[in-house]
């Protein structure tokens, strides 16, 4: 039987990164990856970035050198916003292996299987405008709270902003299916769970019609005691 491979993940930047990589990792890991410690030795290291700060495109740097000083030979992926924003420039930061834009990030198990360690960094990226697709994220026994993302992108093209440039339009998960995962969640042993997302003011689910919807709504708005 062979080995699984490892691999090792860390984020920069807000709640919503935090519950993409959880789900990032859980995927990998229903393939046969086994999840390291970023500060262990794995054979793939997955970096999922920010861009809201200059800071956090350095910080990848860094941590991408740290990778290439303490394990030369392994894969390091790069993915997020600064991957989408910027993909030639980390391509040429030397040992980057792959870099994913927003479009290819929730296919990256197809991706890493097909990668080998080479010369240059492979780029899977397409334009923001073609991102539409809602991938439903949430983190588990990575901090005390779980965040579930229910909304992503942004229409606002403020000037001082690169999110809608980043994350692609606004889109929301379904209110049946955020209430589905919110429920598996709490059947897990959950206490408390954060919806998050790019800019929750624009959650705009499809309506829901008849007595289903109404069920629906009475349950997001149901007042939550604490025992």
């Amino acid at each position: 039987m062979a080995e699984s491979r490892t691999v090792a993940f860390h984020t920069l930047g807000c709640k919503l990164n935090f519950s993409e990589t959880s789900s990032l990792s859980r995927m990998l890991e229903q393939e046969g990856f086994e999840k390291k410690e970023f500060d262990d030795l794995a054979d793939i290291y997955v970096i999922n970035t920010c861009s809201v700060t200059d800071n956090a495109d350095k910080e990848c740097r860094q941590l991408v050198r740290r990778i290439q000083r303490k394990s030369p030979e392994s894969l390091v992926v790069i993915t997020g916003c600064y991957a989408q924003l910027k993909p030639k420039e980390i391509a040429e930061i030397p040992g980057v292996d792959l870099v994913l834009g927003a479009g290819e990030k929730f296919n990256i198990a197809q991706h890493i299987r097909e990668l080998a360690k080479g010369n240059s960094a492979k780029i899977c990226s397409c334009d923001i405008e073609e991102v539409s697709g809602f991938h439903s994220s949430w983190s588990v026994n990575d901090r005390t709270r779980t965040f579930l993302k229910v909304q992503d992108g942004c229409d606002y093209n403020c000037s001082f902003c690169t999110i809608p440039m980043a994350r692609g339009k606004s889109r929301s998960d379904s209110i049946s299916n955020v209430v589905h995962n919110a429920e598996q969640l709490a059947a897990n042993g959950v206490k408390e769970i954060v919806l998050t997302g790019v800019n929750l003011g624009d959650f705009r689910p499809q309506p829901l019609q008849g007595r289903f919807g109404s069920l629906h709504k009475r349950k997001f708005l149901q007042p939550h005691t604490r025992a």
